[in-house]
């Protein structure tokens, strides 16, 4: 990817332009976790944040669609990548592809303390909701540590479920629905005790997530730990109608009227098209 191509397409992303966006843009929110680690049992911890192809991947087919798009974190802090995600290994093993996203990365500057653009979602919720036309929630563990518990991305998920508004997302991404639930319930799971089957808005939706499957065979990068809680597992007890892969690790995508779930890093290309064909002006 050329230098020249990469400030353009990060100048369209970031900057307010004088002139007016093309009729067919859309404005999409990219939502992502302001942890850079995830509290395990037995007061264990696992350094994270979120996957390269899982943001990156989406979010340049969103630019070279023309459409527009907007990081924020619950607090407004810039966010952290997963170390063990820039890997040539999630780009189908093409180096030159990790290069180039790495390089996007730096150019969007996201994770610079000082220059990093994100907005926090108390930010957005004053700016209101309305202008945003879908959601995106990429995965790693990290939205693990906040994100399934954040009242702010609860209220902004709900307005878009009323509304009818795209909301993907991905891997460990779609856990961070359960935060439309009374935090109280999240926590019961994660301390192992039972819970009563919430009234959730997501209740009967096909969806996924990384699978119990998934997480079991990737333990090995959690040192020993154990995570309180399994995304799987978590939307299962809140209702949702899990769905997954035959094969680990292959991918899968579920999409249930506005809802877009991928299941694995492997499926953020496959969320990221079905994405982009739910804001072309044919599908509105």
């Amino acid at each position: 990817m050329q230098a020249k191509y990469l400030r353009a397409t990060v100048a369209a992303a970031l900057l307010t332009l004088s002139v007016a966006l093309p009729a067919s843009a859309a404005q999409v929110l990219v939502v992502l976790s302001d942890a850079d680690h995830l509290d395990l049992k037995d007061g264990k911890r696992y350094d994270t944040g979120f996957y390269l192809n899982e943001l990156l991947v989406p979010v340049k087919m969103l630019l070279d669609a023309g459409h527009q798009v907007t990081f924020a974190t619950p607090l407004g802090r810039a966010p952290a990548v997963d170390k063990s995600s820039l890997d040539a290994q999630y780009f189908g093993g093409d180096a030159a592809a990790l290069v180039e996203y790495r390089a996007l990365l730096e150019q969007l500057a996201l994770t610079s303390a000082e220059r990093s653009p994100v907005l926090s979602l108390a930010r957005v919720a004053q700016q209101g909701y309305a202008r945003y036309d879908a959601v995106y929630v990429p995965g790693g563990h990290a939205p693990m540590q906040d994100l399934i518990r954040s009242p702010q991305l609860g209220r902004l998920l709900a307005d878009f479920h009323a509304r009818n508004k795209t909301t993907a997302l991905v891997c460990h991404g779609p856990a961070a629905l359960l935060s439309t639930l009374d935090p109280a319930f999240v926590a019961r799971l994660e301390a192992g005790k039972p819970a009563a089957q919430p009234k959730w808005i997501y209740a009967g939706y096909r969806m996924t997530v990384i699978s119990n499957v998934e997480e079991a065979q990737a333990k090995g990068l959690l040192n020993g730990g154990t995570m309180k809680l399994l995304p799987q597992t978590g939307l299962q007890k809140a209702g949702g109608d899990y769905r997954s892969n035959t094969q680990p690790w292959t991918p899968y995508v579920v999409q249930d009227r506005e809802l877009i779930t991928g299941q694995n890093p492997a499926s953020a290309a496959e969320v990221g098209k079905l994405l982009v064909q739910r804001l072309a002006p044919s599908a509105n």
